[in-house]
């Protein structure tokens, strides 16, 4: 009796989908969060170009036609 049960339970599990969708889930979500910190990085980056190259024209810099 005990072994049917068992063999039930683990094909119940099996059949069973939530688990999967909770980890499509947690994968995408992963993916989306890597994008975003990706584009930040990148943002910044460009960011932090231009502002030192605005701070350099208001200062006076010498070849500062960035």
């Amino acid at each position: 009796m005990k072994l049917a049960a068992i063999k039930a339970s683990i094909m119940k599990f099996v059949r069973d989908e939530n688990g999967l969708t909770i980890v499509e889930y947690a994968v995408a979500g992963g993916l989306v969060t890597v994008g975003v910190v990706a584009a930040f990085v990148t943002l910044g980056g460009n960011v932090n170009t231009e502002i030192t190259c605005l701070h350099q024209a208001v200062a006076g810099a010498a070849g500062a036609g960035c």
